[in-house]
């Protein structure tokens, strides 16, 4: 039994799990503000299947990454030590792993309505495309966001079947959030994807000018959600919370500079997971209360 849990727990390392905070309260914006729209009361299997939809693919996705970039993850000092190159999982193993998630996840789908199964191919392309992009582009941050943006339009989409304005405001939002700070966490390897010609931002821009890019796309980020607020539903509720979530995502960046990286992952993880999870609650208490 113990061998067991150890073997899953190695499996929800592998796909970094709690990172799903990233994307899952902005999937739950997306899901409520349709139950909303369309007056008929929340369903709880709904948003359970979403909520899977949202697990499945970006399970499917991070355990395509690690099997896609094993080959530099080896050589990378600061990767050298997750699952795939110290064998803990093997290759096949994660490769499996990825068919199941991708399978469920395109059988969530199906159970929501015919439309999120028809893109569901198209979803997983994206997610999982996203691993190569940095081979032959320095927007592979762009193309990362592309892929969690997806969540809120997606979960609009698994209630409503049409797509909308105000869903894709914060889809867009999601984008521009997410490749600010992966620019900022892609500050870690500027060397080592330098050696391995592998591109990125601060590889293309240099550390400083990729720091103020990543300003820039926050800026253009937090402008879909002032656009979002004043199009949308919203009160008093939900522009405390973009309040808060603008302070949190401006303090990020007072933490990382050129020269000093020992704070990446406080940047990264911490308050990016945080805000997220705090906008998410504010925007739904708002559409309810």
């Amino acid at each position: 039994m113990q061998k067991q849990v150890k073997n899953i727990g190695n499996y929800f390392s592998l796909v970094k799990i709690h990172h799903t905070l990233f994307s899952l309260p902005f999937a739950m914006i997306g899901l409520f503000l349709a139950f909303k729209e369309t007056g008929e009361g929340i369903s709880i299997k709904t948003a359970l299947l979403v909520i899977l939809c949202v697990l499945f693919a970006r399970n499917a996705a991070m355990a395509f990454n690690r099997y896609a970039d094993l080959e530099y993850d080896r050589k990378n000092p600061r990767t050298a030590g997750r699952e795939l190159p110290r064998n803990i999982i093997s290759k096949p193993s994660a490769l499996a792993f990825i068919i199941i998630n991708a399978a469920f996840f395109m059988g969530a789908a199906f159970l929501l309505n015919n439309l999120c199964f028809l893109l569901s191919p198209l979803a997983l392309l994206i997610v999982m495309g996203y691993s190569y992009t940095k081979r032959f582009t320095s927007l592979s941050h762009v193309f990362l966001g592309l892929g969690l943006g997806l969540a809120p339009i997606g979960a609009y989409i698994a209630v409503t079947a049409h797509f909308a304005i105000l869903p894709l405001l914060f889809s867009f939002s999601v984008i521009f959030w997410v490749s600010g700070f992966d620019i900022i966490y892609a500050m870690q390897d500027v060397t080592f994807d330098q050696s391995e010609k592998l591109r990125s931002l601060p590889v293309f821009l240099g550390k400083k000018n990729a720091l103020l890019l990543s300003v820039v796309f926050h800026i253009i980020s937090i402008g879909f959600l002032i656009t979002a607020g004043l199009i949308g539903p919203f009160g008093q509720i939900y522009w405390s919370g973009m309040l808060v979530y603008t302070a949190l995502i401006i303090y990020q960046h007072f933490l990382v500079k050129p020269n000093d990286l020992s704070r990446v992952n406080l940047a990264f993880f911490t308050l990016n997971g945080i805000a997220s999870v705090i906008f998410g609650c504010f925007v739904i208490a708002d559409l309810y209360l």
